[in-house]
């Protein structure tokens, strides 16, 4: 930090030599990264050139030096009063001086009108900062100039400067989805090869998608992103192969939590998830919508306000997700659900099929626990042929078969424990066995 320190202070000092007039001479810090500073790996990694630097710098060193900014303004200013070129603001906690968009345009550009326009254009077209959102300038109410909103870095970022490690957002008011994974492989998943090839369309472009897109120049003829929708009966294995794709593609994927994004209230549900897709815009995340029929059903006719204004939330969501430069699985029960305006935009449609017999008896052997034995009584082949359940299902039934054998003290699984897992399965979903 020392560096990103004297560099900072080094651009104060030029900046406001100029407006008091001062001939003093400076000498600037040559910049010489620490390679055992985080942040400073980060500059090195992705080659910063200063004016990035100074960005980065002035957006962190908050988080570290709280009395920083405010010391070096005193230092021009020991009997106080206000230095409006400077911007920064005051906080209801912090105590020291935040940076603004205005903070850096003056340490950058300084009074230089021509300057500040270019710094202006260059933070919002060429920023590699900017653009991938690890800073950003808070927004201001109508009539205020852009720049005085609140520099800040991504809480992520922070995270990674500090500990060397990326902190996952979590669920929340303000980010409504989960962070979802699995300790399954793809031989876990079973389903049908024609499923199964369709998957492997998706997973080729979330490995290709950026040598397609610059490398060969398609970014203009093709929109960004990958909008996929999963359908079938729960338990099929949607949720499964969502986390298997971000697991093999070194990808977090998210869960929506549809009952904290959909509000009674007219434009919360489109603030609720706008945050969302904002902050995964850059961050190569898979979005997963579980039972997506609850936001993206099918728009109703217009019969008073309240439907106009879910209609406009339904047309708003599909902008949204169509501009989205990443990948988007809506998943749902039944592909008739979505509105036929959604489905028209999908690159991939997928139907996951309740199982066949043998795909029944692969999930049987794939489930049930290698350090216990089955009793003879157990016949897989014919469990798997006269009950038509799902994995999902078949999980269950397995461990509550297991759990009964503990309790018994028994030293095998037997077909009684299993008949009783598959009653209560079919009981839950109103069946008869």
């Amino acid at each position: 930090m020392k560096n990103l320190k004297a560099l900072l202070k080094y651009q104060f000092e030029i900046q406001m030599d100029k407006i008091f007039g001062s001939e003093t001479t400076r000498i600037e810090p040559v910049y010489a990264a620490d390679k055992n500073s985080f942040v400073e790996n980060f500059i090195i990694e992705n080659k910063l050139p200063q004016v990035e630097i100074l960005l980065l710098g002035l957006a962190f060193i908050p988080h570290l030096h709280p009395e920083f900014l405010s010391s070096m303004v005193s230092d021009y200013l020991p009997n106080g009063g206000e230095l409006p070129e400077f911007g920064g603001i005051k906080s209801k906690n912090h105590r020291g001086i935040l940076p603004t968009g205005e903070t850096a345009q003056f340490l950058i550009a300084g009074n230089d009108l021509e300057n500040r326009i270019s710094f202006y254009n260059y933070l919002h077209n060429q920023s590699f900062l900017y653009q991938k959102g690890i800073i950003k300038i808070e927004s201001v109410p109508n009539g205020e100039p852009k720049l005085s909103g609140l520099l800040i870095l991504d809480d992520e970022y922070v995270e990674k400067f500090i500990t060397g490690k990326i902190l996952k957002p979590q669920l929340s008011s303000i980010f409504p989805a989960q962070l979802i994974e699995t300790q399954l492989d793809w031989d876990d998943l079973v389903l049908n090869s024609n499923t199964l090839n369709q998957i492997k369309e998706i997973e080729t472009w979330l490995k290709f998608n950026e040598i397609l897109l610059h490398e060969w120049d398609m970014k203009a003829k093709i929109k960004p992103g990958f909008r996929v929708m999963f359908y079938g009966a729960p338990g099929t294995g949607k949720t499964l192969t969502a986390s298997l794709l971000g697991k093999y593609t070194k990808r977090d994927v998210y869960r929506i939590d549809l009952s904290m994004v959909i509000s009674k209230y007219i434009g919360e549900t489109e603030k609720n998830l706008s945050s969302l897709f904002d902050k995964a815009a850059d961050k190569d995340w898979i979005l997963f919508f579980d039972e997506a029929d609850a936001v993206f059903g099918k728009r109703t006719n217009v019969r008073d306000a309240h439907d106009k204004y879910a209609n406009q939330e339904v047309s708003y969501l599909l902008q949204r997700i169509e501009n989205h430069p990443g990948l988007v699985i809506l998943a749902s029960n039944f592909k008739t659900n979505i509105d036929t305006a959604f489905t028209r935009r999908f690159q991939s449609i997928i139907e996951f099929e309740v199982p066949s017999h043998h795909e029944r008896l692969q999930l049987w052997k794939n489930n049930l626990p290698k350090g216990i034995k089955i009793a003879e009584d157990v016949n897989l082949n014919e469990l798997s042929k006269k009950y038509d359940i799902t994995g999902a299902n078949i999980v269950n039934i397995i461990q509550y078969a297991c759990l009964r054998t503990l309790e018994d003290e028994k030293t095998s699984i037997n077909l009684n424990h299993l008949l009783q897992g598959i009653k209560k399965e079919y009981a839950k979903e109103g069946k008869m066995m």
